[in-house]
């Protein structure tokens, strides 16, 4: 997969932009000058928001009513436009013009991994965090996850609600919340069981990439929660056992929306264990799994991009790493300064300079 070329209007700093690219681009610049806009740009084309922040409205250029971002994609062959508008109304997403009425259709068309420098505190950050960033790769993969989690959050709302209205009311039956419950079960065992075979997937590559980088060490993810290995019966049972529990705090006390992901490097828990730049190395190899399994899955790798990684390896493992990449992965690099790279892999790459909002390609 990749992306051939990029259209911008009125987003972030960049009125116009009409750029085209390559297998490997390096787009360089200072800090604040909009070369992180670009790869921005790229990301909310394919998964219709940012990871910068949750307000779309504020990706539209000040003084705009509106931001468009349009990009031709090559998959297998295939050659597709994707667009995606943002507007003080909402966001509209289009394939080849036509817009698309559930993001779930749209949001697995195209992959992309991102690593960027707010990633290295992703062993520290709470489990919502690792929840979260396991939903978005989790749904470029499968696009009927994203239906299922939808539908698991609709049904965790609406018990939530209830349990609050039993408790101040106190003349609610549980008749209905043993069907919330029961629905609740449903869609969390589906989600559980995606979210543990791709921990496995990952697996299967996340060991071979920390030590082709970094030398040694036997990395795992392991996967936490009260769903996994249970049946029905076991789950209702536990639920039951804790409605007292819930009724006192008026909300869902177990489910999927509890489960986290923890990283062991030599049967070491690195939350708790692990050096600063062991849990840096271990995201890294983490995000280069992702490409294997896409690849595995879907059949062809996805688009990869690297933010800043220089702030965060030198540059010998940085030539290691895009040594490791198949040359059909299609790369992204942004740096504050062409020095930071080694030469050949300045020589085989398309460089575009950025300087306050103007990008020159090279």
């Amino acid at each position: 997969m990749k992306i051939d070329s990029l259209s911008l209007m009125n987003f972030r700093n960049y009125e116009t932009l009409n750029i085209s690219f390559g297998d490997l681009n390096i787009i360089y610049g200072l800090n604040g000058s909009g070369k992180t806009n670009i790869i921005e740009a790229i990301y909310t084309l394919a998964l219709t928001k940012s990871f910068r922040i949750n307000n779309d409205k504020v990706m539209i250029k000040k003084g705009k009513i509106k931001a468009k971002i349009k990009g031709n994609v090559l998959k297998n062959g295939d050659e597709n436009t994707f667009g995606v508008e943002i507007s003080n109304d909402g966001k509209v997403v289009t394939i080849n013009g036509e817009k698309q009425d559930k993001v779930s259709d749209y949001v697995s068309r195209i992959n992309v991994i991102l690593f960027n420098p707010s990633d290295t505190r992703l062993i520290d950050e709470s489990p919502m965090i690792r929840r979260k960033m396991l939903n978005i790769e989790i749904s470029q993969i499968y696009k009927e996850y994203l239906v299922i989690l939808t539908n698991y959050q609709r049904i965790l709302k609406q018990r939530n609600f209830y349990l609050r209205g039993m408790y101040v009311n106190g003349s609610y039956t549980n008749t209905y919340l043993d069907i919330l419950t029961k629905k609740l079960i449903e869609y969390g065992s589906i989600i559980c069981k995606y979210r543990e075979k791709f921990v496995d997937n990952i697996n299967k590559y996340i060991t071979s990439n920390y030590e082709k980088i970094f030398g040694s060490g036997t990395l795992k993810i392991r996967y936490v929660s009260t769903f996994k290995n249970k049946s029905e019966d076991d789950l209702i049972k536990r639920y039951k056992d804790n409605y007292q529990k819930e009724l006192s705090v008026g909300k869902t006390l177990e489910g999927i929306h509890h489960d986290d992901i923890v990283f062991v490097l030599d049967n070491n828990n690195l939350k708790e264990w692990g050096s600063e730049g062991q849990r840096k190395n271990a995201i890294i190899s983490f995000k280069l799994a992702e490409i294997n399994v896409i690849n595995e899955i879907k059949g062809y790798y996805p688009i990869l991009i690297l933010d800043d990684l220089f702030s965060e390896l030198d540059k010998e493992k940085v030539t290691n790493l895009l040594g490791m990449l198949d040359r059909n992965v299609q790369t992204f690099i942004t740096t504050t300064d062409l020095k930071n790279i080694s030469k050949k892999v300045i020589k085989d790459a398309k460089k575009f300079k950025v300087n306050d909002g103007i990008l020159e390609e090279e």
